[in-house]
C-alpha cells in the first residue's frame, strides 16, 4: 500500500500539534549541525552518524506515541532520542564522554540510551536493535495477558535503515511478530544508501515495504520528506497495534544529506541527486505550508528559531562543563547495582 506523497490538504491538525513538529525537526536539524562542528572541533570522537534530512520519519513518527511507549534507534540515533524527550543537554554531553551523559559517557554516539524516556538505545551493528524491540513488545503483551496491566497497550517503534533490510534479524523478527501479534511499528528509513552502496544495486526485490505481504503484515511506502504524511501513517499503525492487532511495517523515503558519518568524504552520491533530494528538506517544506497557508506567523517561527538555538548552546556549556567519568568507576555500570 503506497499513501500519496502529502496529506497537508486531509489533515486535521491543531496549531499546537503543527509547531511541536516543527520545533522537533529544528531541534533535531540544529543539533546535528552543531555535532558537526563539535566533531571537527575535537570534543567528541569516534565515529558520528547524522541524521540531517531524515527529521520527518523520526518527528512522524516518535511525536505519535505515548510517553510509555517504546523507540528503539540505531547508530544515527540522537534525533531518535530528542524526539523521545531525552534532554538535548544529555545526549550532547554523551557525545562528548562526560558522565553527565545519558549513558554516564560510556556509549558515546551510537549507544544513546535512557531507561527514563523508554529509549531503548542506539546500535552500532546492522540489524542489532531489532531482536530487542522484539523483546520489548513482547513484554507489553506479557505485561498486559499475564500481569493483567489496565493500561493501554505498549506500543514499540523500531527504527532501520533500508541496508538492515536484507539481513536475517529483519525476515526473522517479522515472522515473530506476525505470529505473536506483537505491538511493534518496524520503521525502514529508507535513505537510498547503505554507507555507500545504492539501495537498488543491493536489493533484488527494492520495494521493502512490499516484503511485508510474505509474513501477512501490512506494508505501507511513505514520503518521509512530509512529516505529516509520516504522522498519518504512524498513528494508523499505532492504532492498530494497541488494539492487539500486530504490527506494521512503514518504508519512508527519505535521504540523509550529510554523508553516512563524519568521517565520510561523500564523494559516491552524484551532485544532482543530492540537490534533488535537498529541495524536498522536510523542514522548509512545512515552513512553508505554515506559511502559505497562513495557519502561523512568520514571527511564532523565528521565536522557536531563537529557543531552539539557546538550548542547543545550552546543551554544550554543559557538556562542556561537565566531569570526566572517574577512573575508579572504570567498571561501574557493568551489572545491574544493588
Amino acid at each position: 500500500m503506497v499513501l500519496p506523497s502529502t496529506l497537508y490538504e486531509k489533515s486535521n491538525i491543531s496549531e499546537t500539534t503543527l509547531l511541536l513538529l516543527y520545533q522537533d525537526m529544528l531541534l533535531g536539524r540544529n543539533f546535528e549541525d552543531m555535532c558537526a562542528q563539535m566533531y571537527y572541533r575535537g570534543k567528541m570522537f569516534g565515529f558520528v552518524h547524522l541524521y540531517n534530512g531524515q527529521e520527518a520519519v523520526s518527528t512522524g513518527v516518535i511525536k505519535a506515541l505515548n510517553k510509555n511507549d517504546y523507540v528503539c534507534s540505531t547508530y544515527r540515533d540522537h534525533v531518535h532520542a530528542l524526539s523521545k524527550g531525552v534532554p538535548p543537554k544529555s545526549v550532547m554531553a554523551e557525545l562528548f564522554g562526560k558522565e553527565t551523559g545519558c549513558s554516564r559517557g560510556r556509549g558515546g554516539s551510537m549507544h544513546i540510551f535512557s531507561s527514563q524516556h523508554n529509549f531503548l538505545g542506539g546500535f552500532a551493528f546492522i540489524g542489532e536493535g531489532i531482536p530487542i524491540a522484539i523483546g520489548s513488545a513482547f513484554q507489553s503483551i506479557y505485561r498486559k495477558q499475564v500481569l493483567k496491566d489496565k493500561n493501554p497497550l505498549r506500543v514499540t517503534a523500531c527504527f532501520f535503515g533500508d541496508g538492515t533490510s536484507n539481513n536475517g534479524q529483519f525476515f526473522e523478527c517479522l515472522n515473530m511478530a506476525v505470529l505473536w501479534k506483537l505491538p511493534i511499528l518496524f520503521v525502514v528509513e529508507n535513505n537510498q544508501w547503505a554507507i555507500g552502496m545504492a539501495h537498488h544495486r543491493s536489493a533484488s526485490y527494492p520495494e521493502i515495504h512490499k516484503k511485508a505481504g510474505s509474513f501477512g503484515l501490512p506494508g505501507i511506502e511513505v514520503d518521509g520528506m512530509d512529516v505529516l504524511a509520516v504522522r498519518e501513517v504512524a498513528q494508523q499503525a499505532i492504532y492498530r497495534a494497541r488494539l492487539g492487532e500486530g504490527p506494521t511495517l512503514i518504508e519512508a523515503l527519505t535521504y540523509r544529506f550529510r554523508g553516512h558519518s563524519l568521517a565520510d568524504p561523500d564523494e559516491l552520491r552524484s551532485r544532482q541527486e543530492k540537490e534533488a533530494w535537498l529541495v524536498r528538506d522536510p523542514i522548509q517544506r512545512l515552513e512553508k505550508y505554515l506559511l502559505g497557508q497562513m495557519l502561523i506567523k512568520k514571527d511564532i517561527l523565528e521565536d522557536i528559531n531563537f529557543e531552539v538555538k539557546r538550548h542547543i548552546n545550552d546543551s554544550i556549556e554543559f557538556a562542556l562543563s561537565s566531569p570526566e567519568p572517574d577512573i575508579k568507576d572504570l567498571k561501574r555500570y557493568l551489572f545491574v547495582e544493588d
